[in-house]
């Protein structure tokens, strides 16, 4: 009812009377729709209304585009430092696979290398999911391509633009950076096996209210002029579990070889501290990035990073 009056006052009473509620119940309702991420207004004699701030996504939003059949809680927190710090204590507190973690801002979102992730209010995506795969700790950069390509792929969907990959987790459009993938993991030493993996996806969605920072306004993106942070999640989430629910196979590695730009190009690749220039010449079914050297020589690149 509020979503049909939106931006109008309903009062409490004419709440109860149609939902066969009492006054008190109202209220809890209202107040377990703000715990959604929903703006909801409760003003004296004049009721309740529903107030589309854009600051944060509410997790029916997400849930209903998504099928029945996905095992996913999706939880949304209006702030939080990192949606990866957060889905991190969770999966520490024994919270299932699946477990979706959506802010409408991040205060010290973090990307790879310990960098920060510029997050403001209201115009992106910050999502992290908990995972417990059967993996060995050598098949991590599965589940980070595995990401990368989701995202690229919901992007497509939803604005028909090209969205392109830089080696390992990095998505373009129109040679803008546009958002990243960063996965994080706890292991268990003596299995060589994962206790559970944190993947988070970060989407400049919109353009900032204030624009972005002088660092990034050269290199920065964004994927839309309208708020599709609800459906983009979806879109991410659907496409990344088809492609989960196939592991250990890697079903998306013809398609992340063909999203990766940096293929015949010439390249630097930043790795422990040291730069080795070539050009890229093949991702590896193991997602290594073949690097041909001015030598002559090949060497394929389990990590690093193209700078």
């Amino acid at each position: 009812m509020l979503e049909e009056q939106q931006g109008s006052f309903v009062s409490g009473e004419l709440l109860a009377n149609q939902l066969s509620i009492s006054r008190n119940a109202v209220w809890k309702a209202a107040q377990a729709l703000r715990n959604q991420g929903y703006d909801i207004r409760a003003v004296t004699n004049r009721g309740y209304q529903l107030v589309r701030s854009g600051s944060t996504v509410s997790a029916e939003d997400v849930v209903r585009r998504l099928p029945r059949n996905l095992p996913l809680d999706v939880v949304v927190i209006p702030r939080v430092k990192s949606t990866n710090s957060e889905a991190h204590r969770l999966a520490q507190g024994g919270a299932a696979e699946g477990t979706v973690v959506i802010a409408g801002e991040q205060t010290a979102g973090r990307g790879r290398h310990g960098r920060s992730f510029f997050s403001p209010s209201g115009t992106g995506l910050y999502l992290s999911v908990v995972l417990r795969p059967a993996l060995e700790a050598d098949q991590a950069q599965a589940l980070t391509t595995m990401g990368a390509v989701a995202c690229a792929a919901a992007i497509e969907e939803l604005t028909g633009r090209e969205a392109s990959i830089k080696w390992v987790n990095d998505v373009f459009c129109d040679g803008r950076k546009v958002g990243g993938i960063l996965t994080e993991a706890s292991m268990d030493i003596e299995s060589g096996r994962f206790d559970y993996v944190v993947l988070g996806v970060g989407v400049n969605v919109c353009r900032p209210r204030d624009g972005f920072p002088a660092e990034l306004e050269a290199v920065a993106g964004f994927v839309s002029g309208e708020d599709i942070r609800a459906e983009l999640a979806a879109a991410f989430l659907r496409t990344f579990w088809k492609l989960y629910r196939q592991l250990p196979a890697c079903a998306h590695y013809q398609e992340y070889r063909k999203r990766c730009f940096v293929l015949g190009q010439s390249v630097v690749v930043s790795r422990e501290g040291r730069r080795i220039r070539g050009r890229a010449i093949d991702i590896t079914p193991a997602f290594e990035l073949v690097v041909g050297l001015p030598d002559g020589a090949q060497v394929a690149y389990r990590y690093g990073e193209v700078v």
